[in-house]
């Protein structure tokens, strides 16, 4: 009774808003009905290797013509949310502004999309920022949705154990390939934690996969480091048309 007591006078004072407008909610950590209904949640039929969303069921084991040609070095990857107008500013918020009052909501949706792969998984790894992006920004969203997805899924957590050794210049403007050779030799395993990622079934994570250029070459330094395996959880992705 005295929790939601207490509930009930911060609902009064500071009531609950919408994660991606603003306007008021019913409940904390949730969209209004109108952003809900403009949000596209991704699922299957899709690609069984990037997640990429099928207009049409082709049947179990298919995959996309990009991982047909070029199989990434990760297992699985699976997203909550087509990245596109709508989710944007919902991302955005949580990546740009401070807004980390979604963090929790969005780990619960990222734990529902990834549960295969999180019922295998020995670790959670996030992206990793430069450090002066770090300083920044003084959160790194990817280590923040992490820790949240591994409480919920009960899954240890090693937010630290890919180090960005370079800034990157910024991808918008790329293509795939040339997305490939910004990220390239850019992360490392951070060396006093190789013996943890020994073996290990690695989920790794971050706020968006847009060519996934990043987190193949995550992937490819956690491999070479002795991961059994890796797979990815993103909160949105981009998903390109043709």
């Amino acid at each position: 009774m005295p929790v939601r007591f207490a509930r009930l006078v911060i609902d009064a004072l500071l009531p609950p808003l919408c994660l991606s407008c603003g306007s008021e909610v019913a409940e904390p950590g949730s969209l209004c009905p109108q952003c809900w209904s403009a949000m596209v949640f991704l699922g299957d039929p899709a690609c069984t290797c990037c997640g990429l969303p099928f207009e049409l069921d082709a049947g179990d084991g298919v995959v996309c013509g990009q991982c047909a040609r070029q199989t990434p070095r990760y297992g699985r990857a699976r997203a909550v949310l087509r990245y596109d107008d709508a989710s944007k500013a919902l991302i955005l918020r949580l990546k740009h502004a401070d807004r980390l009052e979604g963090v929790e909501a969005f780990a619960r949706w990222m734990a529902r999309a990834g549960g295969a792969m999180l019922a295998e998984a020995d670790l959670l790894v996030a992206v990793p920022l430069h450090r002066w992006r770090l300083f920044a920004r003084r959160y790194n969203q990817a280590a923040l949705l992490a820790n949240a997805i591994g409480r919920m899924a009960k899954v240890a957590v090693e937010p630290g154990m890919l180090v960005r050794t370079r800034r990157t210049p910024p991808q918008g403007h790329l293509g795939h390939d040339a997305r490939a050779r910004n990220v390239a030799g850019a992360f490392k395993v951070a060396e006093r934690l190789l013996p943890r990622l020994d073996g290990r079934r690695v989920v790794l994570v971050d706020d968006v996969m847009t060519s996934g250029a990043t987190v193949d070459e995550c992937a490819r330094v956690l491999l070479r480091a002795g991961a059994a395996s890796v797979d990815v959880l993103t909160l949105g992705r981009v998903v390109r048309e043709g």
